[in-house]
């Protein structure tokens, strides 16, 4: 097999394997800040306002994991650094 198709080939299961696990942490995550949020705001009425903001900026945070691993996901599948040193006759 080819380096360059072996490239390719392990770019894109790593590319899928990225965006499959990282994406179920954040939503393991989001889902429990939900939960608490709700438990939350059932116990304390009155500080709904407080709570609703740190739970959106929560959320914010977490999503951020699931969208750093989307970029990478990304840069693996359309602009692999391995590529042109692979295509220039280095590997």
């Amino acid at each position: 097999m080819e380096s360059v198709n072996l490239i390719g080939m392990i770019s894109i299961i790593t590319a899928g394997l990225t965006i499959a696990i990282g994406s179920i942490g954040p939503a393991l995550g989001e889902a429990r800040a939900l939960a608490q949020a709700l438990s939350s705001l059932a116990q304390q009425p009155d500080e709904a306002n407080a709570i609703t903001r740190t739970l959106f900026v929560g959320l914010a945070m977490v999503e951020s994991t699931a969208i750093y691993c989307f970029v990478v996901s990304i840069i693996l599948i359309f602009a692999n650094p391995f590529w042109n040193h692979v295509v220039k006759g280095g590997g």
